[in-house]
């Protein structure tokens, strides 16, 4: 029997590609972290094409207005750290996934499972936080 799946952390992956995910994937309530808000900010600013520019705009919306997202507060800022020397210790650059590891710092200290379409990203965080592959 699988375990219940009342709450989790979306990463911003599987923002992007909610319509695609079937529900039983994901966890009965969704949160997502400042962070995600962020990097959906940053996507109509990504792309030259004017139609991919309005659905990215569409989608950072959408996400406002749809959630109240968890901060990246002292909590998170504390468990940083620990990310990001097991990060270092799997063999990752932490530098250069600094976002995903802010993200699993969130979910961490919100005691959240994270959901991902790149559960790759996250290899060797198993410890500190659960990692969900979904989609």
């Amino acid at each position: 029997m699988a375990e219940p799946r009342d709450r989790g952390l979306l990463d911003t992956s599987v923002v992007i590609d909610l319509a695609t995910i079937a529900a039983d994937d994901l966890p009965r309530e969704l949160a997502i972290s400042t962070l995600t808000l962020a990097e959906l900010a940053a996507g109509p600013h990504a792309t030259t094409d004017s139609d991919e520019r309005a659905r990215r705009q569409q989608r950072l919306q959408w996400a406002e207005a749809t959630f109240d997202p968890l901060p990246f507060d002292l909590d998170a800022a504390r468990t940083f750290g620990l990310i990001f020397a097991a990060t270092q210790k799997a063999g990752r650059k932490g530098r250069r996934r600094v976002v995903d590891i802010m993200t699993a710092a969130v979910a961490a200290a919100n005691q959240l499972p994270l959901y991902t379409r790149n559960a790759d990203d996250f290899r060797g965080l198993g410890k500190l936080v659960k990692i969900v592959a979904c989609g």
